[in-house]
């Protein structure tokens, strides 16, 4: 009776008793499909630096766009975590030593999820350099049109 009660069982994989299915892992060959036409751009090396989307002043949507161009020169920093009731809020700064800067902050459930998410919109709060951000505060603005 024992060895048919062994019959009913699935035979266990070199991945485990999950023959080897995924449960949960961090992906290590993380591939980004670009979602939006300047994701494409960026992608197709059409366009070669942030200084060219920023002069252009063309909205970033994907964060995947300032890891391409910035990748592992990007350094992140949570400035504080905050917890309300059942709610943490994280403060976040990224930069990368060339001028590049950004800030944000996420409000969240969980701690993780708080810093993961503001890290997120932090590349995309203000990927411009210090320079351009300069000549475009410098150049007069039109009045307004009534």
């Amino acid at each position: 009776m024992a060895d048919d009660a062994g019959a009913l069982r699935r035979p266990r994989g070199p991945g485990g008793p999950w023959n080897g299915r995924a449960h949960g892992g961090k992906a290590k060959d993380k591939v980004w499909l670009p979602v939006t036409k300047l994701g494409c751009l960026v992608k197709d090396m059409k366009i070669k630096s942030l200084e060219e989307i920023s002069l252009f002043s063309l909205p970033i949507k994907e964060y995947d766009i300032i890891d391409f161009f910035l990748g592992a020169s990007l350094k992140d920093e949570v400035l504080k975590i905050a917890a309300a009731q059942t709610r943490f809020k994280a403060f976040v700064a990224i930069r990368d030593y060339n001028g590049h800067v950004g800030s944000d902050v996420k409000c969240s459930k969980a701690v993780a999820t708080a810093i993961r998410g503001t890290i997120i919109l932090a590349k995309l709060s203000s990927p411009c350099d210090e320079r351009t951000r300069k000549i475009r505060l410098a150049s007069p603005t039109p009045p307004i049109a009534r």
